[in-house]
């Protein structure tokens, strides 16, 4: 039997472990798109780009270890380019690789700025290249553009300041993440840039970019003004790298070509499960509603989960968590748990300080922010994760506000 593994990310490596934990002993092959073995990505946005950051980007095992000591045949430096599900086989490089059990766990791939290629300065951050670069700009006291509001770029901002650098950030929305969050939070991490002396220009878009020749030297805005810059960083989200399997069968979402599966990771396709940043998973605890998190916890949960239930189908069992994620700004802590697909938002500032929202579905909580509250955001999980009756959620955050 062979387990193939598309995607060198934390989701793949999970699988990987997973695989091998559970008692697998057969073939496995890893497919990565990038040379490197898969690495951490969570702080190329955060630890790697201050000051005092590590200078390298560490592999969690190196290419001998995942041979030797997990027994994979790694296929590295060339992307999968194509998917029989008839005669199960991947294509990459020129060679197929057949599987009888498939995890694809690609990840996504940064939407760059139009006009930014070929122009030094002007780079996305999802890489250990991208952060690489970043972080040189940063050590060179680069004038740094971050464009969206969203929380890589609204890191890669925070980490300019730090270093006493000129930070703006350009966002299209006249509220940051209110998608993500809602405008009520929203408003209150925009207070957070101002406050750290990032400036903000809201409801405005980038036209396109200033060079002189080789170089950015600035970014043209909608409203005619033109930021004097030296590192323009994109922070404009993300495209589920899933090119190479069109005309496989496996379904797709409509919306952004990530793949779709039942609450099991499974598409649909024999043998075939999908894991990490790429998959819109129903969730059953909300309502089967379809999530695709770009979350840490989210591609290891779901990458060991996929690869048990690819080898294993019979005892494959529905995932129900509760999403989360955490991010850090200045000297602030921001954390989420659960949706913010709600009904209702409920914010307060407790006395004792910092900030939390609560979101409503019906009449339970469904989802909590906090700002700088580390040691609420855990019993807030709890609380959703046990379907709690709004007004239960109420009277804790009020609890906690005293």
């Amino acid at each position: 039997m062979t387990l193939v593994v598309v995607g060198a990310s934390l989701a793949g490596l999970r699988a990987v472990e997973a695989a091998r934990r559970n008692g697998y002993r057969g073939r496995i092959v890893l497919i990565g798109a990038e040379e490197h073995p898969p690495y951490d990505r969570l702080p190329l946005s955060k630890s790697f780009l201050a000051a005092d950051g590590p200078g390298r980007v560490d592999p969690f095992h190196t290419e001998a270890a995942l041979r030797e000591e997990f027994g994979v045949e790694l296929l590295l430096g060339a992307p999968a380019d194509g998917l029989d599900t008839a005669t199960r086989e991947v294509s990459v490089g020129g060679r197929t690789v057949p599987y009888d059990a498939l995890v694809i766990a690609t990840g996504a791939t940064a939407r760059r700025l139009p006009g930014g290629d070929g122009i030094a300065g002007v780079h996305p951050l999802r890489t250990a290249e991208d952060a690489l670069a970043v972080r040189a700009a940063l050590d060179d006291g680069a004038r740094t553009v971050v464009v969206g509001a969203g929380f890589i770029g609204s890191e890669v901002a925070a980490a300019a300041r730090k270093r006493g650098l000129s930070s703006t950030i350009v966002e299209a929305l006249d509220v940051p993440l209110v998608r993500a969050v809602g405008a009520e939070a929203g408003a209150v991490c925009a207070s957070l840039h101002r406050d750290a002396g990032t400036e903000l220009r809201l409801s405005t878009t980038v036209t396109g970019l200033e060079s002189d020749g080789r170089a950015v030297t600035g970014v043209r805005l909608s409203t005619g003004e033109v930021l004097p810059a030296d590192l323009v960083v994109a922070g404009i989200g993300v495209v589920p790298a899933t090119g190479w399997l069109a005309g496989s069968g496996v379904p797709l979402h409509e919306h952004d070509g990530g793949v779709v599966c039942d609450a099991t990771l499974w598409t649909g396709i024999p043998g075939v499960y999908a894991a990490g940043d790429v998959a819109h998973a129903s969730n059953p605890l909300f309502d089967g509603e379809l999530m695709r998190l770009e979350h840490w916890t989210n591609a290891a949960e779901q990458g060991a989960a996929a690869a048990r239930h690819a080898l294993d189908p019979e005892s494959a069992r529905a995932l129900a968590p509760v999403p989360y994620f955490w991010s850090d700004w200045y000297d602030h802590r921001i954390q989420f748990v659960g949706t913010p697909r709600a009904d209702e938002v409920v914010a307060a500032v407790p006395e004792a300080g910092g900030f939390t929202a609560l979101y409503r579905r019906g009449d339970r909580v469904v989802g909590a922010l906090t700002i700088d509250r580390p040691r609420e955001i855990m019993k807030y999980r709890r609380h959703i994760a046990g379907r709690a009756p709004w007004p239960e959620a109420l009277a804790f955050a009020a609890g906690t506000a005293a």
